[in-house]
């Protein structure tokens, strides 16, 4: 899957811009669609992913390191200052607050949900 990254349009958007990423919409459409442009939750990112046809799992699980993540996946990452949302696909973290990189932001405990998209 190719992703076009997003920076999070504010510090509190990670969740929007991750969503934008994988839906290839805007931030401003998925505020919108949301009708939040704060802090999203878990119900609101799964909500949002399957009903534009993208297969989110059902549960959370640890990552140690990035070679057990699958290859497209929604992470929930506890940084330095929050809990934050993220994405990883196919070898590459697109974060929307620290950018695009090889491996994890810098976080203490690591979680994520497979992600399955046709939209390509």
């Amino acid at each position: 899957m190719e992703i076009s990254y997003i920076h999070e349009p504010t510090d509190l958007q990670c969740g929007q811009a991750v969503l934008a990423m994988v839906l290839k919409k805007t931030p401003e459409y998925i505020c919108r669609y949301l009708d939040n442009d704060r802090e999203t939750d878990l119900k609101e990112m799964k909500r949002t992913f399957r009903e534009h046809g993208v297969y989110i799992s059902d549960n959370r699980i640890q990552a140690e390191d990035k070679s057990q993540l699958p290859p497209l996946c929604l992470l929930s990452l506890e940084t330095p200052r929050c809990w934050h949302w993220s994405l990883y696909c196919e070898g590459t973290f697109y974060d929307p607050e620290h950018g695009v990189l090889d491996d994890f932001p810098v976080c203490s405990r690591k979680y994520y949900w497979e992600l399955r998209c046709s939209l390509e």
